[in-house]
């Protein structure tokens, strides 16, 4: 069975998955130029610390959305942490700024400090993909995410930041009253605004986020594997942990796959591919399962990626 649901009309975004090493770049270059060669307006965005959309593409893909064929409506983004941190202080910046200098005589470098604290590039990642989404600029986004232990990381951070607007928030009313006598500082400088105000719109676009990320119809959930044991368990976690926050996986991709063994050595891979296969096949019966054989060529350049392509979809 083929990606088909991928291809579903309402679908905005897709989001790859998997391990580092297992071929989630070239799955998402071969969905994201299937859906370009039907007709649809798509970009493909990498978030790997070392991405590869260039190298498989054969064409400058950076940090700027460019087309990759003048042919097909694909464009490609490779969106590095540096990029991601800019444009979060560019939208947050100013907010963090009037939060922090209500309380403290600081300068604005400050917001560096706070831009290097863990978990916002991820935060602000899932912030720019909706954007990019909501913009209405491409029918569809494909996302080659970073390796799963990233991934993971990043989708739990809309709940973690909820929880801690809520901690944050309760704190805020509980002082609250002893700002009563000092209401000027309560109001920002130079704001429109009040701090608690700022705060309960962070909350909101939280809401909205962990909102966006669970709408099924508008979002598919794509793990790339190997049958292997390493690529197998982490496939199983990283299904779990995905499923325990509510974020559905319809689709695995099993790469690698040796499809005609020739000799002895890939007599034996086979038999022990096939193993896991089947293990993969036994436990996720009610998902979308595509085998994709092991290719005698380098997977590179639109020919190679048509062909994958094909192979997904049939």
């Amino acid at each position: 069975m083929g990606l088909i649901n991928i291809a579903e009309a309402g679908v905005k975004l897709v989001m790859v998955g998997g391990k580092g090493g297992v071929g989630k770049t070239t799955c998402a270059a071969s969905i994201a130029l299937q859906l370009a060669m039907d007709g649809k307006r798509v970009l493909v965005i990498s978030s790997d610390p070392t991405p590869s959309l260039s190298d498989i593409f054969e064409v400058p893909v950076g940090d700027k959305e460019s087309r990759i064929n003048d042919l097909y409506g694909l464009y490609g983004l490779e969106v590095s942490s540096e990029i991601v941190l800019k444009r979060w202080k560019e939208r947050f910046g100013p907010e963090i700024y009037e939060v922090v200098s209500s309380f403290a005589s600081v300068d604005y470098d400050f917001v560096d400090y706070i831009g290097s604290a863990p978990g916002i590039e991820e935060e602000y990642m899932l912030n720019f993909i909706m954007e990019l989404v909501e913009g209405n600029t491409y029918d569809v986004v494909v996302w080659d995410t970073a390796p799963a232990g990233h991934t993971l990381r990043l989708l739990k951070l809309p709940e973690l930041f909820l929880a801690h607007m809520e901690a944050a928030t309760k704190f805020y009313m509980n002082i609250y009253s002893h700002f009563e006598k000092l209401r000027n500082t309560l109001t920002l400088k130079d704001s429109k605004r009040t701090l608690l105000e700022i705060i309960a719109s962070w909350e909101a676009l939280a809401e909205r986020i962990v909102e966006f990320i669970r709408n099924r119809d508008a979002v598919k959930y794509l793990v790339v594997t190997i049958p292997e044991a390493l690529g197998v368990r982490l496939t199983e976690r990283m299904v779990k942990e995905l499923e325990e926050n509510s974020l559905t996986v319809e689709n695995i991709i099993i790469n690698n796959v040796i499809k005609d063994e020739d000799c002895e050595f890939h007599k034996m891979r086979k038999q022990m591919q096939g193993h896991y296969i089947q293990r993969i096949q036994a436990e996720y019966g009610d998902k979308n399962i595509v085998l994709l054989y092991l290719s005698p060529y380098e997977i590179k350049g639109l020919e190679r990626i048509s062909e994958t392509a094909k192979k997904l979809f049939q």
